[in-house]
């Protein structure tokens, strides 16, 4: 066993949980061997830089081994190794992760609750969108 399909090696160290996503992955041009962008039945061998997109993390590695079943993720991690530059550049993403503003930490108030959502309605329909009007229109019908 010297090469084996791509989409089936991904699947096999534990990328992408099945060969389907693999291949869809592969298919969004999101894995390239070598440089090269791929199809899935492309063959990999040991030696072969593969480059992967796997969210928002880029991971290089190099292909130590092949795989025709999915072993537990100890087993798969021996197939391949990440690259010193790509284990670099994911510490640096995970800090900036950590250190990025949350935008749900904004919201200071939340939904309104059904009182505050009463007394809008009522500002409404006493006149409060009549007066804030963005129309030409001054009020006598006018332009």
């Amino acid at each position: 066993m010297e090469r084996m399909r791509i989409d089936k090696w991904l699947w096999a160290a534990r990328f992408y949980k099945t060969r389907s996503l693999a291949a869809d992955e592969i298919d969004k041009h999101r894995v390239q061997i070598n440089g090269d962008v791929v199809k899935p039945a492309r063959e990999v061998k040991a030696g072969d830089l593969v480059q992967l997109r796997q969210g928002y993390t880029e991971r290089t590695v190099r292909v130590l081994g092949l795989s025709q079943q999915r072993g537990p993720a100890p087993v798969a991690q021996l197939l391949y190794e990440e690259t010193p530059e790509s284990l670099e550049a994911g510490a640096r993403a995970r800090e900036q992760r950590r250190l990025a503003h949350e935008p749900a930490h904004a919201i200071q108030q939340g939904r309104p609750t059904k009182r505050d959502r009463r007394q809008l309605d009522t500002a409404r329909h006493d006149g409060w969108g009549d007066r804030w009007s963005a129309s030409l229109e001054d009020g006598s019908g006018r332009r």
